[in-house]
C-alpha cells in the first residue's frame, strides 16, 4: 500500500496548515464518488487549498516525490472519476468557491472550480442571464466537476454540453506550473483549442482553477410539456418527429419509463399524472415573444398526439415547471435509496438510432434476467439505461452485469454511439472503452496524457493506464 512520505506531508502541512486532513471520518467521507457499483478505494490524506498558488506547491510536491493526486469537487461523478489512489492524496477544490468576476459587458463570468453550478445559475439571473450548463445535479454538482466531465444535462439540446460555455481556464499542470488556455475572445484559433481538450479530460491532464464562462440573454418566457405514452416504444418514437415536424427547437427534450416515474414519486412521496403509463416526455420551450412560445408549444403538442401521447399537460408557470422538473432530477438520487445496487449507463446514439437502442436495451436486460430502468436525454440520444440487481442473488448479479455491459455497448456501437455522453469513463468504462475506440485512438490520449504528465501522479488510472 503507497504511503505518503513523512518529509512531504510535513511540507503539505507547512502549506496549508490544518487543510491537510488524514482523519479516518475525512479519508472515508473522499474514498467514493456516486457510482453505485464501485468500490471505496481510502487515500491517504485529504487536501483542502484555497488558491491557485496552493495548488500549484502541491502539484510541484506531488510530482517531485511521485505521489498520485485526485482532483475532486463535489463527489458527485458516476464513473469513479474522484475515486484516489490506493493511499495517495485527494486534492478536493470545494473551498475553492468564489465568484471572480462578473463581466456584464462581454457577458462573462469568471469562478472558481468549487462552485455550485446552481449558485452560477442564480448569479446570471439576478442579471437576467443566462448559464446555461444545467446538469440535473446543478444543486449539488460543482462547475469543475461539470468541466472534467463536460457534464450535459436538460438543455444539451438546444445550448450544447457544459464545454460549449468555458472559453478560458486557468490550469495548473502536473508539474506545477500554471497556464492560461483561451479566454473572453468568442473566436479564438490561436494554437490548438487546449481549452476543450482540458473539458471532458477527467481530471487527468491538469486541475482547473480559474473558469470563465459565456452567458447569455435570459428568455423572458418558459413553458414545458408533459405527454404520457402508452408505451415505450411509442413516446420514443415520437421523439425523431417532434425535433423534425414542428420547425421547433425545444431547449429540453426527456424522457422517463415508467418504472422510474415510480421511482422518483416514492422517493418524494408525490402523485403523477398518468402515473401508470408505459413512459412520459417532458419538453420545454423558450422564447421571448409569448405568443410565439404559446405557438410553439402548441405545434409540439399537436406532434404528441398524433404521435400517440395520450394527454398533453402544460406548465406555463414556473411552479408548476419546477413541479415537473424535480420528478425528472430526483430519479438518480431515488435509485441510491430504493435500489442501491445498480449500474447506471450512459450511452449516446444519434437521435434516430434512440428506438432501437431502447428496443435492444430491454431485449439485453431480459436476456440476463436483469432489472432495467430507462430515464434521460431523448433529445440528444444520450439515454441512462440503468441495469438493478432487484431481487436476484448477488451471484447472479455479478455474473450476468459485465456479459449486460458487454452486449449494451456492442449495441451502442452498431448504431453509431458512444459508451459515455456526459458521465465519463473514469475507472467505471475504461476496460470496454476498446468497443467503441480503435488502437490508434487510445494510443494518442494515452500519449497526450503522458506529455502532460510524464511521472502518471494526476488522476492515474482513469480513462486510460499508462504504464
Amino acid at each position: 500500500m503507497l504511503e505518503i512520505p513523512k518529509e512531504l506531508y510535513e511540507k503539505l502541512k507547512d502549506i496549508l496548515g490544518n487543510r491537510v486532513k488524514t482523519e479516518e471520518d475525512f479519508l472515508e467521507k473522499y474514498s467514493h464518488d456516486e457510482t453505485a457499483e464501485l468500490q471505496n478505494i481510502v487515500p491517504g490524506a485529504v487536501l483542502f487549498p484555497i488558491s491557485t498558488e496552493e495548488v500549484s506547491q502541491i502539484m510541484k510536491l506531488a510530482n517531485t516525490y511521485k505521489v498520485p493526486i485526485t482532483p475532486r469537487g463535489a463527489g458527485t461523478g458516476l464513473s469513479g472519476g474522484a475515486i484516489p489512489a490506493q493511499g495517495g492524496i485527494v486534492l478536493s477544490l470545494e473551498k475553492m468557491n468564489k465568484l471572480l468576476e462578473f463581466d456584464e459587458a462581454n457577458l462573462m463570468i469568471t469562478v472558481e472550480p468549487g462552485m455550485i453550478t446552481s449558485e452560477i445559475q442564480k448569479v446570471a439571473e439576478k442579471y437576467g442571464l443566462l448559464y446555461a450548463g444545467d446538469p440535473c445535479s446543478s444543486e449539488s454538482s460543482t462547475i469543475g466537476g461539470n468541466i472534467a466531465e463536460n457534464a450535459g444535462g436538460n438543455k444539451v439540446l438546444k445550448y450544447g454540453p457544459t464545454g460549449a460555455h468555458v472559453y478560458g481556464l486557468e490550469v495548473v499542470l502536473p508539474t506545477g506550473e500554471i497556464t492560461n488556455f483561451g479566454g473572453k475572445m468568442v473566436k479564438n484559433v490561436t494554437g490548438l483549442d487546449l481549452v476543450h481538450l482540458m473539458v471532458g479530460s477527467e481530471g487527468t491532464l491538469g486541475i482547473v482553477t480559474k473558469i470563465t464562462l459565456r452567458l447569455m440573454p435570459k428568455p423572458k418566457f418558459s413553458v414545458a410539456l408533459l405527454a404520457p405514452f402508452k408505451s415505450v416504444e411509442t413516446a420514443i418514437k415520437a421523439v425523431p418527429m417532434l425535433i423534425k415536424d414542428a420547425g421547433v427547437m425545444p431547449s429540453s427534450l426527456e424522457f422517463m419509463d415508467n418504472p422510474s416515474i415510480k421511482l422518483a414519486c416514492k422517493f418524494l412521496n408525490v402523485s403523477f399524472p398518468y402515473a401508470d403509463a408505459g413512459a412520459h416526455l417532458i419538453l420545454e420551450i423558450e422564447g421571448n415573444d409569448k405568443e410565439a412560445v404559446a405557438d410553439e408549444y402548441e405545434k409540439l403538442g399537436d406532434i404528441c398526439l398524433r404521435e400517440g401521447a395520450l394527454e398533453v399537460f402544460v406548465a406555463d408557470n414556473r411552479n408548476t415547471r419546477e413541479k415537473l422538473w424535480k420528478v425528472r432530477k430526483a430519479i438518480a438520487e431515488a435509485l441510491m435509496v430504493y435500489s442501491p445496487v445498480h449500474c447506471m449507463e450512459d450511452v449516446s446514439v444519434p437521435t434516430a438510432n434512440i428506438p432501437a437502442l431502447l428496443k435492444g436495451a430491454m431485449k439485453i436486460a431480459n436476456s440476463h434476467e436483469l432489472e432495467t430502468i430507462a430515464f434521460g436525454h431523448a433529445g440528444d440520444g444520450n439515454v441512462h439505461i440503468t441495469f438493478i440487481r432487484g431481487e436476484s442473488p448477488i451471484d447472479h448479479w455479478n455474473n450476468h452485469l459485465k456479459p449486460a455491459l458487454e452486449n449494451l455497448y456492442e449495441l451502442t456501437k452498431e448504431l453509431g454511439g458512444c459508451i459515455s455522453g456526459e458521465h465519463g469513463i473514469g475507472l467505471k468504462r475504461k476496460k470496454y472503452l476498446p468497443i467503441v475506440l480503435d488502437k490508434p485512438q487510445i494510443n494518442l490520449i494515452k500519449g497526450i496524457k503522458r506529455i502532460f504528465d510524464p511521472n502518471n501522479i494526476l488522476n492515474p488510472g482513469k480513462i486510460v493506464d499508462i504504464q
